[in-house]
């Protein structure tokens, strides 16, 4: 099922959200839904404060072909490159705007799978860049925030003139 997004600013994209306590089938039936709406974006990740589901879920699917998203519950990074990689960002959650970031190229990350077991993997470029945006949301941050202050203003500015068309 094809779920709306929050559009900013409502105060559920800026709010931490709690763990997962378990994988249940309702967990792996929002994780479907969360597939389904990032498939038809399209884009390459989704976490589950971007369409209300006030849980740490995310999804990522940087694959040509599709159909390789990964499910994670709990995401946290264990281990970030230095090496650095700059990458063009954008957030359904504020359509019309996007703004190059730089973060790490590779991260290793733990997080509880489709199975309920704790899995280590490691991520690199794009899946890497998608991977950090998604545990961002799920701590109340959005990719504007790594913006200078003056360039997030300009971005919200731009935002909100493209909304009152």
């Amino acid at each position: 099922m094809l779920r709306p997004f929050l559009s900013y600013p409502d105060k559920r994209l800026k709010t931490v959200v709690p763990p997962v306590a378990e994988i249940t089938d309702e967990i792996r039936a929002i994780w479907a839904d969360m597939v389904e709406t990032m498939d038809a974006m399209p884009g390459v990740g989704l976490a589950g404060p971007q369409i209300g589901v006030m849980l740490q879920l995310a999804v990522v699917d940087c694959s040509d072909e599709r159909g390789k998203a990964v499910l994670m519950a709990n995401p946290e990074i264990l281990h970030a490159s230095g090496q650095m990689r700059e990458h063009d960002e954008a957030s359904p959650n504020l359509p019309g705007v996007s703004a190059v970031i730089s973060r790490p190229r590779a991260v290793t990350v733990r997080f509880l799978n489709e199975k309920g077991e704790t899995e280590e993997r490691d991520f690199v470029h794009l899946w890497a860049t998608s991977v950090q945006h998604q545990i961002d949301h799920l701590q109340g941050r959005l990719y504007f925030d790594r913006l200078s202050p003056l360039k997030r203003k300009m971005l919200l500015a731009k935002a909100a003139k493209l909304s009152r068309r």
